[in-house]
């Protein structure tokens, strides 16, 4: 590669040598495989197609893995906005990147469980037992839900414009349009009784951030301030606002004037140097 390194990045090589997991070099470490697999590409990148737990999962694999073999995980919408969130760049950095699709089930238990196998057969093929999860838009939901089951597999959050009250959309409860064809969905795949059930519910994002602040999972998220589908004040600003009081870590970005569309930013550097510092960190 002939750009520049940051100091950030370099740790993050440095660092990895102290990662949990196999320590092969690129010349003696085996090669990526899943059963059952297909390969093809993706942004110029090798990505495994294969099956796991009755769902379509991929993985992208980068040009030369950094040691610990790190990886981003896209919860919903992978094909999104794809050149403005930061993937690719750090794909370029040696990350690999991972979706499973699950379908829209808002990051209800049954697709939960789905991303735990996932994420068993990913670890178990050699990448990384921590790494960074991805919530755009729905995936927040997604992103959330699992990382409190599971705090100590996720080292941060990137979230973008990401839905962290379902109460908020699909709901449409407070200033948002809300998606009343989504709303039915969610409570059928909640298994709520009814939608009085569904309101009362407190497992929300915004209701389990403490786990989260405890194992020291950090957060960053990119909002439209125009935002009326996900408005920021009843999703990032709670979690944000929370978040800090738990002495967590989290950075928002905001964007003025914009919308839920377009996802991602101009110059998606600021999310790519927030996951490099906290990887690195994350291998102290």
């Amino acid at each position: 590669m002939n750009e520049r390194w940051t100091c950030a990045e370099i740790c993050l090589l440095t660092l990895a040598l102290a990662w949990p997991g196999p320590r092969a070099t690129a010349q003696d470490a085996p090669a990526l495989t899943f059963p059952g697999e297909t390969i093809d590409t993706w942004h110029g990148f090798k990505r495994h197609t294969f099956q796991v737990d009755g769902c379509t999962a991929w993985v992208v694999e980068p040009q030369q893995a950094a040691p610990g073999k790190p990886w981003t995980w896209c919860m919903e919408f992978p094909d999104a906005f794809t050149e403005r969130t930061g993937v690719l760049q750090l794909l370029e950095k040696g990350f690999h990147h991972l979706y499973l699709q699950v379908g829209n089930t808002f990051g209800c238990p049954s697709a939960l469980r789905h991303l735990d196998a996932f994420y068993d057969a990913f670890t178990a093929a050699g990448l990384a037992r921590r790494g960074t999860l991805i919530g755009i838009s729905r995936g927040g939901l997604y992103a959330y839900n699992w990382a409190v089951d599971y705090p100590g597999r996720v080292i941060c959050i990137y979230g973008d414009a990401p839905v962290c009250d379902f109460k908020s959309w699909p709901g449409g409860k407070g200033q948002g349009k809300g998606s009343a064809g989504d709303w039915a969905e969610l409570i059928r795949c909640y298994e709520f009784r009814d939608e009085a059930e569904a309101l009362a519910y407190e497992g929300n994002p915004v209701d389990k951030l403490d786990t989260l602040a405890k194992f020291d999972v950090a957060l960053i998220h990119v909002v439209g301030d125009a935002d009326d589908v996900v408005p920021p004040a009843e999703n990032t600003a709670v979690v944000e606002s929370r978040y800090k009081g738990f002495d967590g870590t989290i950075r928002v970005i905001h964007k003025p004037g914009v919308g839920h569309h377009p996802h991602g930013l101009d110059d998606p550097k600021p999310v790519v140097d927030f996951i490099l510092e906290r990887t690195a960190k994350a291998m102290e």
